[in-house]
Parts: structure tokens; C-alpha cells; sequence
């Protein structure tokens, strides 16, 4: 199962599957989490399940011959998965300890710091256009999620934390997937038993300080276990996606369209659960959208001039070539008509 290299899945097919799953597995987890539903405030320990069901997909993968374990050391899988389960905690943590306007913010502030990070590690650089979709599109989504702003010395630094982490979490999935030479599933194979293992022993000590409650004292009703699994469905192919999205694009072109999501989101939340849905956030999200297809056509516009530029280097390169054989013939010729001279 080798995506990268076999088009089983297209471009588009790998963002509508990211959107689908990721917007599904929010719908199930409001279910199942919330004091009208069934009250499953585990977090973080919910993820551990996620990872665990992710890992045994693709243990199952490889066994069958679906996909083929390729060769990633230990220490890098550790420090990828402390990295990655920060970002899960530092995020819980940030939502308990501060108000959702500022979790938001928090959010948004992902794209920026991506933004740096991958110019930092990778010397990466943007038109003026991205960064002006970037800031469209931060804007939009800021103008119908943020709302009351609460700021506190603890909840700030989760927020940094989290912030950090996650940004470095995706830089890392694209340069894992080039360093090794490695699929998306394959990588993914390799990074979800030791996120699973982690999140099972952290996992309920965090859950415990976010809600005092503990998950032996809680019942698990048929429903509330058929929206557990049903989360840890859709969390295979939300995060088979995302490895797939960030190897194929960017980290920051995952970032900046997989708000789209918080779109969906919002919408299906007037639909399914009576949220309100103001002017504010209709306009909030047209600008959001609108920003999204800037940045898609910026990316695309980049890569036409980059292109332009490698072919005419390279047509540069071939007429130098030319030149300096021609020369090299040329010089050959005129030796052989001196040589022919001297002997006659």
C-alpha cells in the first residue's frame, strides 16, 4: 500500500478524505464526550485507542503483504511520538485551562509557526501571495470561531507547548517520509504502536487532572461503546490522510486547507446540533474559503515559475554544453590540420 507511488488515492481524494474523517470524527466524538451524550471526557486516552486500532491496521497490512515494513531506528519513532503526544496533551490542556477564544487563536497560530519552522529547517520561502492567503484565511477562520479571549500564566504556556509541538510534529512527517524513503501508511505503521503505547500509560493520568474522574469508574454503555469504535475507525483514515496530505503537499498547505474542516464543522454543527450560526460566521467562513482558493492557486502559480526557471536553466546548461564541444571539436580539427602540416 504504497500511496505515494501508486495513485490509489488522488490528490483530491486524499484532502476529501482527510475533511470527511477528520469532520466525522468530531461529530463522534461530540457524541460520545458531551454531558448530553454519553460523557466520556478521556481525551487523551481515547487517542491510545485511536493509535492502538491504527496500529493494528497496519500490523494486518504488513502481515498480509499489503504493505511492506521499511527500516526507521527506534530513537527517531521515540522522539517523533513524545513530540506528537505533547501536541495532543499541550492542546487538551490548553481547551481546560483557557477560554475557546484563545484556543482558537492558539490554533491559528499554527500556520505562522510552520511557516518559520519549515523556513528555519529547510530554508523554505514564500511569495507574497501565500503569506497573503495565509493571513486571508487565519483571518476568516478567526473572525467566526474566536470569540470571548481569556489569557492565564498555565493555560499560555500548554498553548506554546502545543503550538510548538504540532508544528513540529508535521514538519517532521515530511522529512521522515524523504529521509527514509518511506510511504505514508508505512510511516505510519511504524510511528502508531509507540504513540499507542505512550498514550495508554500518560493518557489516563492527564485525563484524570483535566476531569478527576477515572476511566475505571466508567460505564460503558452499547452506545457508548459503539461511538468509541466508531471514533477509532475514522481515526485510521483521519490520520492515514494527514500523513498522506503533508507527504504529498506541505505541512502549511495541510495546515491552511484543512480548515476547511473547522468549516464543515461549524455548518454541521447548525444541522445536527442546533448550534447558532451567525452573519458573523457566514461571513467569517466565505473569507476562509475565498483564502483557501487564493492559496491554491498561489502554490500552483509557484511551482509554474519554478518550473520555468529550471527548464530555461537547464536549456542554459545545454547551449553552454554545446558550445564547449563545438569549441573542444573545433581546437581537436585545428591540431590535426597542424600536425598534417608539420609531417608534409
Amino acid at each position: 500500500m504504497d500511496l505515494e507511488k501508486k495513485p490509489v488515492v488522488s490528490d483530491v481524494g486524499a484532502w476529501a478524505m482527510n475533511v470527511v474523517s477528520s469532520v466525522g470524527i468530531i461529530m463522534a466524538n461530540k457524541q460520545l464526550m458531551s454531558p448530553n451524550g454519553y460523557a466520556f471526557g478521556f481525551a487523551t486516552t481515547l487517542t491510545g485507542f485511536h493509535f492502538i486500532v491504527t496500529a493494528l491496521v497496519g500490523w494486518v497490512s504488513n502481515a498480509t503483504g499489503l504493505s511492506v515494513s521499511k527500516y526507521v531506528p527506534f530513537w527517531e519513532l521515540f522522539w517523533f511520538s513524545i513530540v506528537a503526544n505533547l501536541s495532543i496533551t499541550g492542546m487538551n490542556l490548553s481547551l481546560m485551562l483557557n477560554s475557546v477564544g484563545f484556543y482558537q487563536i492558539s490554533k491559528l497560530s499554527i500556520i505562522p509557526v510552520v511557516c518559520f519552522m519549515e523556513f528555519l529547517l529547510h530554508s523554505k520561502h514564500y511569495s507574497r501571495q501565500v503569506i497573503l492567503a495565509v493571513a486571508v484565511v487565519a483571518l476568516g477562520v478567526g473572525i467566526c470561531t474566536v470569540t470571548d479571549v481569556d489569557i492565564n500564566a498555565k493555560g499560555l504556556l500548554c498553548a506554546c507547548v502545543a503550538v510548538f509541538c504540532t508544528s513540529l510534529q508535521q514538519i517532521t512527517i515530511g522529512s521522515f517520509q524523504k529521509k527514509y524513503n518511506i510511504g505514508s501508511f508505512e510511516l505510519l505503521s511504524k510511528t502508531a504502536p509507540v504513540q499507542a503505547a505512550s498514550l495508554l500509560i500518560v493518557g489516563p493520568f492527564a485525563d484524570y487532572y483535566l476531569n478527576h474522574r477515572s476511566l475505571l469508574d466508567y460505564r460503558f454503555t452499547s452506545g457508548a461503546t459503539f461511538f468509541v469504535l466508531l471514533s477509532c475507525s475514522l481515526a485510521v483514515f483521519c490520520n492515514m490522510s494527514q500523513y498522506l496530505c503533508i507527504g504529498r503537499f506541505s505541512a502549511t498547505s495541510f495546515q491552511v486547507l484543512g480548515h476547511m474542516k473547522t468549516v464543515c464543522v461549524l455548518i454541521l454543527g447548525w444541522i445536527l446540533f442546533d448550534s447558532a450560526l451567525t452573519l458573523k460566521n457566514i461571513l467569517g467562513m466565505l473569507l476562509a474559503v475565498l483564502g483557501m482558493v487564493v492559496y491554491s492557486w498561489a502554490v500552483e502559480h509557484e511551482k509554474q515559475v519554478n518550473r520555468a526557471t529550471h527548464i530555461i536553466a537547464d536549456s542554459k546548461s545545454e547551449g553552454e554544453d554545446v558550445k564547449l564541444l563545438k569549441e573542444k571539436v573545433n581546437g581537436l580539427a585545428k591540431s590535426d590540420l597542424e600536425l598534417g602540416q608539420t609531417k608534409s
